[in-house]
């Protein structure tokens, strides 16, 4: 899952310059090991094969990222870390007097926390991985009103035959009522627009 090269260099300072180009990652933060070693006549020519992978634990180092900017906003919060999947997921909730800040309208302030959490992490990883930052259980609460506003809907376009666009919606909240509907034989889900403007059409089946 973290991110591994192998390569060779001729010392130690050039095996760390090119780990931190190659991983983008800064060198506290690399782990540099020696596999094997290529002597040269009289040390001259001398090299090794090195690996180097992030020397990091991501849930801790996720909790120490959010911490950093939390504090530069001077917000007190509790924070709880949940790894699953053995290490392949990562949730993060957080608790503070100032939810509604931290969430923003719509909840544009955390998915923007949560975009930079995901970024910052990833580029320790090969891939993605499944991170996720909830704060005051807004997203548990949205998903639940999202499967209800997609139920009765999708009751409504079953009976009546009619399709319905919804709101605009972001392409979690989206994906929130795809799948929810997934596997409903009467109506289908397609996504129209652009950006803000991108919305959840909810129609019968033919």
């Amino acid at each position: 899952m973290l991110k591994r090269i192998e390569f060779e260099a001729k010392s130690l300072l050039e095996a760390e310059k090119h780990a931190v180009e190659a991983l983008r990652i800064q060198k506290d933060k690399i782990k540099l090991t020696v596999l094997k070693e290529k002597k040269g006549l009289f040390n001259i020519g001398s090299s090794a094969t090195y690996e180097a992978t992030p020397n990091v634990n991501l849930a801790v180092e996720g909790k120490i990222y959010l911490e950093n900017i939390l504090m530069t906003m001077e917000i007190k919060t509790r924070m709880e870390v949940r790894t699953l999947n053995d290490g392949e997921e990562i949730h993060f909730h957080v608790e503070s007097d100032e939810n509604a800040l931290l969430i923003g309208r719509e909840g544009r302030t955390l998915l923007g926390l949560q975009f930079m959490l995901r970024n910052y992490l990833n580029t320790f990883v090969e891939g993605h991985m499944i991170i996720s930052l909830d704060i005051g259980n807004y997203h548990e609460n949205r998903k639940k009103q999202l499967e209800i506003l997609a139920t009765k809907t999708a009751k409504e376009v079953a009976q009546t035959k009619i399709a319905v666009k919804l709101d605009p919606m972001n392409a979690y909240d989206r994906r929130i009522i795809h799948t929810k509907l997934s596997e409903w034989r009467d109506v289908d889900t397609e996504s129209e627009g652009e950006g803000e403007h991108r919305a959840l059409v909810i129609k019968p089946k033919r």
